[in-house]
């Protein structure tokens, strides 16, 4: 027998006719950096990036490399990425650690580990790998009674990284502290790679 909560999970994650229309606009008028079957499933609430993100962000600080004796290197690079993903994954997240990072997209973290919490039983984060669709610095989910989710970026249809409480499992988002998020929401751009394990 299937129960509710697996309904209400798969009708959360399957876009609406609006949404593959307005996928398929964006996707025909050039912008094809979005990676196919992805879909925006509340239109009312999209602010665009370029309006949302400020013009200059600053770019994330490398994090200092500590010396290797084995290879004689004497430190002061950037780390090699300490996180489970990909060279090439932007962000990356351990569900199972509650850690998220941020890299360079060539395997060196420039943020992280910080606190991260996925979704509750109920309410899986998907595990995968996934593109930023679209951010919103002052999101207001519609889904779940207005429930603020500040510095959203979001890498799946209803799922994103957002500023709350690391110790609190969300409903399918990666919750991060108000502070990493600001950091994600500056760092990350559409398209960029995001790796949920």
């Amino acid at each position: 027998m299937v129960s509710k909560a697996w309904f209400r999970n798969v009708r959360r994650r399957t876009p609406g006719p609006v949404a593959l229309a307005a996928t398929a606009v964006l996707l025909t008028a050039g912008a094809g950096g979005l990676a196919p079957a992805t879909a925006v499933t509340d239109l009312a609430s999209v602010t665009p990036v370029s309006a949302a993100a400020p013009a200059t962000a600053p770019a994330p600080a490398p994090v200092a490399k500590a010396p290797d004796k084995k290879s004689g290197d004497k430190g002061g690079g950037a780390a090699k990425s300490g996180s489970p993903c990909s060279a090439a994954a932007k962000a990356c997240v351990d569900l199972a650690k509650q850690q998220a990072w941020l890299t360079d997209g060539a395997g060196h973290v420039t943020y992280g580990p910080v606190p991260a919490r996925g979704g509750a039983k109920g309410a899986k984060t998907p595990k995968g790998s996934f593109s930023v669709i679209w951010k919103d610095q002052n999101h207001l989910s519609k889904e779940f009674n207005n429930a603020p989710m500040p510095y959203s970026v979001f890498f799946y249809p209803g799922d994103a990284f957002h500023g709350g409480n690391p110790a609190v499992a969300s409903n399918g988002c990666i919750h991060l502290n108000i502070g990493a998020a600001q950091r994600f929401f500056n760092s990350l751009n559409t398209g960029d790679k995001v790796e949920i394990k």
